[in-house]
């Protein structure tokens, strides 16, 4: 039944697109905005390669806990990413997450819970996040790519987008409990398209695709002024 609730919602996907809720925008505003272009002084280019509608798997590095509200508001449009399901136990927090398109995933469910609760944000037209190692790496590469973000653009026939965020490793790194004043740079890549089957090989052909495009991205080095 879960399979054909996504099947059926593939012909919208690159129609759709969530309105920014206001609680969203108060997020990105009002906190993720200062933090990432004032105290970071955050940059962002190539944001030209993002859909403006429909859903797109935005995968990207993962250096921090400053990850998600950067891409969050980085991007200009709403992203979702997964939550422990423990957070949505806490009443006004669960209200925030919630409003900001996040969907709860439990410990030790595995990735086909993960994947389930993602293809449905994809269907409904988000940007859905997708850190390709799934955790944090302490030098902030993409180290050990998951296939995950490629099954779920083949199951879901979406675009991938990856994101190299550079720094968030130095400015928040694990264990720390302030933030170090870094620049914090965003760089978005081209889109690259789904793999064209489920089969292991094009899962991990297109993974690798991606970690090349990102750890490439990071290579670059932060955004000079023009």
């Amino acid at each position: 039944m879960e399979q054909l609730r996504v099947v059926t919602g593939v012909e919208k996907i690159h129609k759709n697109r969530p309105r920014q809720s206001f609680v969203y925008g108060c997020v990105s505003y009002l906190f993720a905005f200062p933090i990432f272009r004032f105290l970071f002084r955050g940059k962002t280019t190539g944001i030209s390669n993002l859909p403006k509608t429909g859903g797109v798997v935005v995968v990207s590095n993962h250096g921090s806990h400053l990850d998600p509200p950067i891409l969050g508001h980085a991007l200009g449009r709403p992203v979702a990413f997964m939550a422990k399901s423990e957070l949505f136990k806490v009443p006004i927090l669960s209200f925030i997450i919630s409003c900001c398109g996040a969907y709860p995933v439990k410990r030790g469910a595995g990735d086909r819970d993960a994947i389930r609760h993602a293809s449905n944000r994809l269907i409904e037209g988000w940007a859905t996040g997708v850190f390709l190692d799934g955790t944090r790496q302490e030098n902030g590469r993409v180290n050990d790519p998951k296939p995950g973000a490629a099954f779920l653009a083949a199951r879901t026939g979406s675009p991938i987008l990856p994101v190299a965020i550079i720094n968030t490793h130095r400015a928040f790194p694990k264990g720390s409990l302030l933030p170090r004043l870094v620049c914090i740079h965003v760089r978005v890549g081209d889109l690259i398209q789904p793999p064209q089957t489920k089969k292991r090989e094009d899962l991990i052909s297109t993974t690798s695709e991606i970690q090349i495009s990102i750890n490439s991205m990071l290579d670059e080095g932060l955004i000079q002024n023009t």
